[in-house]
């Protein structure tokens, strides 16, 4: 009963901590907070492990082990409140002061958002309390053991589905609270049509996609584009109520824009790949896409930004979104020429919510955690000197310009093959410098040239194919590229901390004997 007791409670303490968040922020809920708190101390290594093997599913993966632990610990909270229960219930108010004390931590948090845990602490204690009295009185005088024991188990039975099914209600009341509190924004996106661009990108020219079986599109469909990020809960901005803030060093005259003035400037489209610095060598955070938006470096320019070249204070921009993410990028590179972006439009349809809606960040050739802020809301001027944003408080490098990099697709690694003609195919990048040629070798004999798909400029990744006669027998395949100033990638291997990781990809397969 003490164990029963103490998951019961837990479960209730639980419900009231959401119904709570949603009445004000989500991202004050004890799990969201607690997990956004353990990202944070959480050290590099560790959480590249968790990416690389649990890839984009590793906040769920987080949100399942923090329940994981609750649910432990609320074990053992009921089974100590079965023999010390005033020292349960000081233990289930420690953990509200825990779960207060991360949501206090969290960027842009408010005294408010301790609220969610100390509530569920209260509810908690309250019901466990009320459970473990229940479950520690005496029997009815006169009557014999096993009878009352009986009735016991059925009055504790009863109090703790009718515990369970008040938190049920709660929770599904905060579920609705919750969804309405997003329901303005899932309106405003479906309101929201793409403006017109005043300069359209061209149509992916022929040839630019090999259409090879096992290799992706030439651009990335939104449902399948990488998302790697700090949100355990995907913001839902209304683009109705959005506000973008341009201000700090160097600024002359400040900015603060809604959504429709945002979009009263010249809207460009402009095909670019984006790659994660969390990417290993041949790995799945790189995908392509056609962005829609407006020139970053054209607002910048508007409220009076010089780059350092042209003898401006500022020489690091910080963006921030709405949920306190920092990103510094380099003010010489969004004011460069290159199609810096406030993007609200990907592959023709407005951003998804996880994709950043209603306007984020793309840079091209910069690896997405120095340019590629999501869920926007402030942009200020500074100096790297000054400032560290985010991810450089946690060992990477302040500025990080993409490495080339090339990834065999197909055949996938330990694959079986059949002897004779089999395609090697895959995609290459050098963001901001293009590809000019790719070359593959088998185990390590001479490098063959790789036919490559036409390019579509010097910002998107470009598709290659060789064709191989395989032979049976074991074989490894390599490639490497050679980028558009002439630079050979180097086949040194190095991990992707702090700027990015280098390395030839390399795929083991085994080729079947004849017959």
């Amino acid at each position: 009963m003490g164990a029963v007791s103490g998951i019961v409670a837990a479960v209730a303490g639980l419900a009231s901590a959401q119904l709570a968040a949603a009445a004000g922020r989500p991202e004050a809920s004890p799990v969201t907070a607690v997990g956004g708190a353990v990202v944070d101390l959480t050290p590099v290594a560790v959480r590249e492990w968790a990416i690389r093997l649990f890839g984009t599913s590793d906040k769920l993966v987080l949100g399942l082990g923090i329940l994981a632990v609750l649910a432990a610990l609320a074990v053992g909270t009921g089974l100590l409140a079965v023999r010390h229960l005033p020292a349960a219930l000081a233990v289930t108010g420690g953990f509200g002061l825990v779960g207060a004390l991360a949501a206090l931590s969290r960027p842009e948090a408010s005294w408010r958002d301790a609220l969610p845990s100390l509530v569920g602490a209260l509810v908690s204690a309250g019901v466990l309390y009320l459970l473990v009295t229940a479950a520690g009185r005496t029997r009815p005088a006169g009557a014999p053991q096993g009878r009352a024991d009986s009735m016991d188990r059925r009055r504790f039975g009863r109090l703790v589905v009718a515990v369970l099914a008040a938190s049920a209600g709660v929770g599904i009341g905060a579920r609705r609270l919750g969804a309405h509190g997003s329901a303005d924004a899932t309106a405003s996106r479906a309101r929201f049509r793409l403006p017109r661009p005043t300069v359209p990108a061209p149509p992916v020219p022929a040839g630019a996609d090999l259409r090879v079986p096992g290799l992706g599109p030439f651009l990335t469909p939104n449902q399948d584009f990488y998302r790697v990020d700090t949100a355990l809960v995907v913001p839902r901005v209304d683009a109705d109520t959005w506000r973008l803030r341009i201000h700090g060093e160097g600024v002359t005259r400040p900015l603060e824009l809604d959504l429709r003035q945002l979009l009263a400037r010249p809207v460009v489209e402009h095909d670019i790949t984006l790659t994660c610095v969390s990417n290993e060598v041949g790995g799945p955070y790189a995908g392509n896409a056609r962005w829609l938006g407006v020139r970053l470096g054209d607002l910048l320019r508007e409220a009076g930004v010089r780059p350092p070249s042209q003898g401006g204070t500022a020489d690091q921009l910080v963006a921030r979104s709405v949920d306190g993410m920092t990103i510094g990028t380099p003010v010489e590179a969004v004011m460069d020429g290159r199609a810096a972006l406030l993007a609200v439009g990907m592959n023709g349809r407005p951003l998804p919510f996880a994709h950043g809606f209603p306007v984020r960040m793309v840079v091209p050739g910069l690896y997405g955690y120095v340019s590629a802020c999501k869920w926007l809301a402030e942009l200020r001027l500074t100096t790297f000197a000054a400032y560290d944003a985010y991810w450089v408080r946690r060992s990477w490098a302040q500025q990080a310009v993409v490495k080339t990099q090339a990834r065999i697709d197909t055949p996938r690694p330990y694959a079986d093959l059949s002897p004779g003609r089999v395609a090697v195919a895959g995609v290459a990048w050098a963001q901001h410098r293009g590809i000019e040629r790719v070359q593959v070798r088998v185990d390590g004999g001479p490098w063959q040239e790789a036919r490559l798909g036409t390019a579509d400029g010097v910002d998107t990744w470009r598709q290659w194919v060789w064709p191989w006669q395989a032979t049976p027998g074991r074989h490894r395949v390599e490639v490497r590229v050679t980028d558009g100033t002439g630079a050979v990638q180097t086949g040194v291997r190095t991990g992707t901390v702090p700027d990015g990781a280098t390395g030839w990809h390399t795929v083991d397969v085994n080729v079947r004997a004849l017959g």
